[in-house]
């Protein structure tokens, strides 16, 4: 390999992680789409009931649903998330050779692109393209705000753990890119409050009024006529999620914790692993040319930081939880490069052999996983 390969790889780099995103993409068609399959056959039939919107959107083109759409849908969005990113980069950073390696280091990490790949289907992504759409729009009226909250809705209605998911990251964009930049008056602060208040009321209502209001056999006799093939009965195995009850959940989530604790230290490694982005990050912020902002934007980390320790304790998927987290910093990092900066923060740097070994690192590992690491 040359010399100038082996010092500055990111291109290399960037290569490998393409290569390794189709490889996930083949191995995920091989594997039984379970959770995201029910997810596209489940509507409001019954009433208003929670993780029903796609479905609801589906049974309007289409009153048969075969097993491919969850792979074709699926891959869409990721396409769009994708295309998404792409521009929110150039238009934060640009490409340049200087900044190709912090895209590496977000687009390659196995907590983002490679790991949507691994949980194609699942409802995590939206929020995710939905915060970057709010990235590149113009933050400077309250159609912002009203978007914001639009978002958030139509998030809590795909899944109301979004709430902990990516509505959080939602608000600390809308305050760093509107509340920062515009200011505070009457106007924006009640219309946001008021956002903010009907999103929550969505979430009790879809999390305490959203079950199945009927036995779970007729449930599963209903989803079999919106199967294109219903002896495919083993895809219905997740049926009961409509009718657990949030103690339930937590309760299972606890009893699993003994063995899924031990992924932490694997989870561990891999936040290390990313080191180089980390400080860039707090790079970022130590060079915001307000304290106020700076202490906003800490305490904007701290707050989805804290909305996803809350979700630990109560759903087991922790390898998609921490992937998210991670992902909700990198969404965060746009959005504060987007503040006033006293001064320029230097680039993570191209040649640094430290910084070339984590990248290798995290471009060789493909995803994070689902429940447990890998």
């Amino acid at each position: 390999m040359p010399a100038s390969v082996l010092k500055n790889p990111w291109r290399l780099l960037l290569a490998i992680n393409a290569a390794i995103i189709v490889g996930v993409f083949v191995h995920k068609i091989q594997l039984p789409p379970y959770v995201p399959y029910i997810h596209l056959l489940v509507d409001y039939h019954f009433g208003f009931i929670k993780r029903a919107l796609i479905g609801a959107v589906v049974a309007l083109f289409t009153n048969k649903v075969p097993v491919w759409l969850v792979f074709t849908l699926g891959g869409v969005t990721w396409l769009v998330t994708l295309a998404l990113f792409v521009r929110l980069f150039q238009k934060t950073f640009g490409f340049t050779a200087k900044t190709l390696p912090l895209f590496v280091f977000i687009a390659g990490s196995p907590f983002f692109l490679k790991n949507f790949m691994h949980t194609l289907g699942h409802f995590d992504i939206y929020g995710c393209a939905l915060a970057m759409i709010l990235l590149l729009m113009p933050a400077g009226s309250l159609l912002f705000v009203a978007t914001a909250a639009l978002f958030s809705i139509v998030l809590v209605l795909i899944h109301h753990i979004h709430l902990l998911m990516y509505v959080p990251t939602i608000i600390a964009i809308v305050v760093i890119r509107h509340y920062l930049a515009c200011g505070c008056n009457r106007s924006n602060v009640t219309f946001g409050t008021i956002a903010f208040l009907l999103v929550s009321a969505l979430f009790f209502a879809a999390q305490f009024l959203g079950t199945m209001p009927i036995p779970e056999a007729d449930f599963v006799a209903y989803l079999k006529t919106r199967m294109a093939d219903p002896s495919r009965t083993d895809l219905l195995q997740f049926s009961y999620i409509w009718y657990q009850p949030l103690a339930k959940e937590i309760s299972d989530t606890w009893g699993r914790l003994p063995h899924n604790i031990l992924g932490v230290p694997v989870f561990a490694l891999l936040i290390w692993l990313h080191t180089p982005l980390w400080r860039y990050f707090a790079s970022l912020i130590g060079a915001l040319a307000s304290e106020t902002h700076r202490r906003l934007v800490v305490a904007a980390l701290i707050g989805v930081s804290l909305a996803y320790l809350v979700m630990f304790a109560m759903v087991f998927d922790y390898s998609r939880w921490i992937s998210n987290w991670a992902v909700c910093l990198f969404l965060i990092l746009h959005a504060v490069k987007m503040l006033p900066a006293k001064q320029e923060t230097p680039p993570i740097p191209a040649e640094h052999r430290n910084t070339n070994i984590f990248g290798l690192v995290i471009t060789l590992i493909p995803r994070v996983g689902i429940v447990r690491p890998f």
